[in-house]
C-alpha cells in the first residue's frame, strides 16, 4: 500500500490510521505472524516511490535507478527507443503565473483530449509524445537526436511560481533539451488555456488543466537481469498506476491488467484481489499495488486514509487471502504522513504471514510493530522472502 506509513494524528485522537480498532483482519494476521519496521532506503532518507520499489523488489537503486520518467513510460505502454528522454508529469493549474493546484484537482476530466493536442507534434526535429495515465498524471517522451536527461525540473513542489527548466550540463544536447521543454510549456499554455475543456472544467468547479509540471528525466540506458532469473520466481504485477507497472515491466514481470484498477480511491479492490488469487495458478510471486493510501496522505486527509484502509482490510478479509497464499507480505514503500502532506523518512510497518513464520508480539501499525521481529532495510526483504519459501542458500558451510 503506497505511502502506507503515517504519524500520530489529533484527528484520530492521537493514533495513526493503522492503529484503528476497525482494522481487525490486519490485526488477526499480525497476531498470527511476524511484524516489524522497514526503512526502504536508509535511515533519515526520504524515499521516492520509484527507488523504494526497486529496493523492496531486490534491486539496488544506486545501480538500477534510471530516472522516474523511464518507469512511468514503460508502465504507460510506451516502447522507449535509444536516445528517448522520458519524464513523469503532473497536470497542474496555473493562474497569474503561479501554480494554484499542483494536481489540477486530481481530476482527469478532458485530459485525454487536451493531451491529444500535443501528442505527436514536433518542436525543431524532436517528436513530442504525451500520454495520460491516472488522475492528473502522465508521461512525456522527447524523441529525436542529440537530447539529454540532464535538465532541471520546473516543479517547485509547492504552490508558487513554476521554475524555468535549465540545462544541468554545459553541452549542446542539454541546452537543446531545456529549450524544447520551455517551448513546449508555452505551446501548452496557449493551446490549453482557453480550450472548451477548461471552460467546462471551470463550470463544473474543477480546477483548470492548463500547465505541466515536468520532472524525473531519464533514459533507458541499461536493463537488469530479470526477476525470474535473479530469484527463481515467475512474477506478475497487478497495479493501476503507470510507475508500478513500469518498474515491474523493467524487472521482467508480466503485467496483469485488471478491470477497474484505476490507481485511485475508486479502484476496484475486489477485482484486484480476485485476480491476484487467480494468478497463483501461473505465478510464484504476485506484486499487488494499491495507491490511494498515498494520495490521501498527500492531500492531508487522515480520516479518508483510514476509511480507505478499512476498505482494504474488509476486502482482504472477505476473500480470506490467508487461505490462498503460502506467504503474505503487507507493507508500504514509504510513509506519507497526512500532517506533512509529503513523503517522510519514517519507517513503514511490515507484516509477514504464512509458512515458516513466528508469532511475535507486534501488531501491524507504526507503533506496535516496534515490538515485532524485524528492523530491516528495503533490500533485505527479498532475502527474507526467499528464506521463508526455502529458496535461500546457506551462507558458509
Amino acid at each position: 500500500m503506497d505511502g502506507l506509513g503515517d504519524v500520530n494524528s489529533s484527528e484520530l485522537y492521537g493514533r495513526t490510521p493503522l492503529q484503528d480498532e476497525s482494522l481487525d483482519y490486519f490485526k488477526w494476521l499480525s497476531k498470527s505472524g511476524e511484524t516489524g519496521l522497514m526503512t526502504t532506503i536508509d535511515y533519515g532518507v526520504v524515499p521516492g516511490s520509484d527507488v523504494a520499489h526497486l529496493a523492496i523488489l531486490g534491486y539496488d537503486p544506486k545501480k538500477w535507478y534510471l530516472g522516474r520518467g523511464v518507469y512511468e513510460a514503460l508502465g504507460a505502454g510506451i516502447e522507449l527507443k535509444k536516445g528517448d528522454i522520458a519524464f513523469r508529469i503532473n497536470v497542474a493549474t496555473l493562474k497569474n503565473n503561479k501554480i494554484v493546484d499542483r494536481r489540477a484537482g486530481r481530476n482527469d476530466y478532458g485530459l485525454k483530449e487536451l493531451f491529444s493536442l500535443i501528442d505527436g507534434i514536433k518542436i525543431e526535429d524532436t517528436e513530442i509524445i504525451l500520454k495520460h495515465t491516472v488522475e492528473h498524471r502522465g508521461v512525456l517522451v522527447l524523441r529525436g537526436k542529440n537530447l539529454s536527461p540532464f535538465v532541471s525540473e520546473n516543479d517547485p513542489h509547492k504552490e508558487v511560481k513554476p521554475k524555468e527548466i535549465k540545462p544541468l550540463k554545459k553541452d549542446k544536447s542539454s541546452e537543446k533539451t531545456a529549450k524544447i521543454l520551455n517551448e513546449l510549456l508555452k505551446k501548452i499554455e496557449k493551446l490549453w488555456g482557453n480550450h472548451p475543456i477548461n471552460i467546462e472544467r471551470k463550470k463544473k468547479g474543477i480546477p483548470e488543466a492548463n500547465y505541466l509540471l515536468i520532472r524525473g528525466a531519464g533514459t533507458l540506458s541499461k536493463k537488469p537481469i530479470s526477476f525470474e532469473k535473479k530469484f527463481g520466481l515467475k512474477a506478475c504485477c497487478i497495479a493501476g498506476g503507470a510507475l508500478y507497472k513500469g518498474i515491474a515491466k523493467f524487472l521482467g514481470f508480466d503485467i496483469i491488467n485488471v478491470p477497474g484498477a484505476t490507481g485511485d480511491k475508486n479502484t476496484n479492490l475486489d477485482n484486484k484481489i480476485s485476480y491476484a488469487i487467480r494468478a497463483t495458478k501461473d505465478y510464484d510471486f504476485i506484486f499487488l499495488h494499491i495507491k490511494a493510501t498515498d494520495s490521501f496522505g498527500h492531500d492531508g486527509k487522515c480520516k479518508e486514509k483510514l476509511e480507505f484502509l478499512k476498505k482494504v482490510n474488509d476486502t482482504l478479509k472477505k476473500h480470506k487471502i490467508h487461505l490462498h497464499f503460502d506467504l503474505i507480505i503487507i507493507t508500504g514503500d514509504h510513509s506519507t504522513p497526512c500532517i506533512k502532506k509529503a513523503h517522510s523518512s519514517d519507517p513503514v510497518p511490515i507484516l509477514i504471514y504464512g509458512i515458516n513464520t513466528r508469532k511475535d508480539k507486534g501488531l501491524f501499525n507504526e507503533i506496535d510493530a516496534a515490538l515485532g521481529t524485524y528492523r530491516i532495510k528495503g533490500l533485505d526483504l527479498m532475502n527474507i522472502i526467499l528464506d521463508k519459501i526455502n529458496k535461500k542458500e546457506k551462507y558458509g558451510s
